[in-house]
């Protein structure tokens, strides 16, 4: 993982507060983008997934920083598509082999 943040310029890191608020990856860039990850195997936990990334993004200072390029849920199968709310769900079969 260190050479692709290195080749990216970016970090890799995952976030959990004292409230256990948790995010399994958050890609941020040297220059202050940052995009979030919730990772579900299958898809009955998106909703959850769905629900922990809004929660996240309305506790962030946007003051002290950029507003996050995306919000995205990672599922071992189904279809990908954007919900409503904006936030992609990404389908490991739709990305390829």
């Amino acid at each position: 993982m260190a050479k692709l943040n290195r080749q990216n310029n970016s970090q890799i890191v995952c976030y959990r507060d004292s409230s256990g608020l948790e995010i399994d990856a958050i890609v941020q860039k040297y220059n202050g983008e940052w995009i979030a990850f919730e990772i579900k195997l299958g898809t009955g936990n998106i909703e959850e997934a769905a629900a922990n990334l809004n929660k996240f993004a309305s506790i962030i200072n946007y003051n002290k920083t950029k507003q996050p390029k995306s919000l995205n849920i990672i599922t071992g199968t189904g279809i990908s598509y954007t919900r409503t709310d904006g936030i992609n769900v990404i389908s490991l079969a739709s990305l390829g082999k």
